[in-house]
């Protein structure tokens, strides 16, 4: 029934960032005009956590549920090691219960997340 996910990401310089994900990230991509870039992504799961405030975001005449991205790695000290020698600046190297994580400076100065996680993972499912 369902075979795919899309994932959005609202950046205030998107032509940088997305020349981010396909030089320094190395994600492929397509072009679905007018160099409008899909990326391919790795395998992913989703999590679903309490809202806690939030409200959701309006989107194609409907309110649907914030988002933050995290991409995943095996070991984030060489994943990391791996970005600078790309030029990449990573945050702070943060320890949590549910594994140890970081976050990725956009050209755009939006972030995402990177984490090696602790806890089991649907990818490979």
């Amino acid at each position: 029934m369902i075979d795919g996910a899309h994932i959005l990401l609202y950046s205030k310089d998107a032509d940088a960032d997305r020349a981010f994900f396909r030089d320094k990230l190395g994600l492929a991509s397509v072009d679905a005009g007018g160099g409008w870039l899909i990326f391919a992504l790795p395998p992913a799961e989703a999590g679903i956590h309490p809202a806690e405030g939030r409200s959701g975001i309006d989107h194609g005449g409907h309110r649907l549920l914030d988002a933050v991205l995290y991409l995943m790695c095996e070991d984030l000290p060489a994943a990391i090691q791996e970005l600078e020698a790309r030029g990449v600046a990573c945050g702070e190297v943060q320890e949590e219960p549910w594994g140890v994580q970081t976050s990725i400076r956009l050209p755009s100065g939006g972030e995402v997340g990177l984490y090696q996680p602790r806890h089991a993972t649907a990818i490979a499912m």
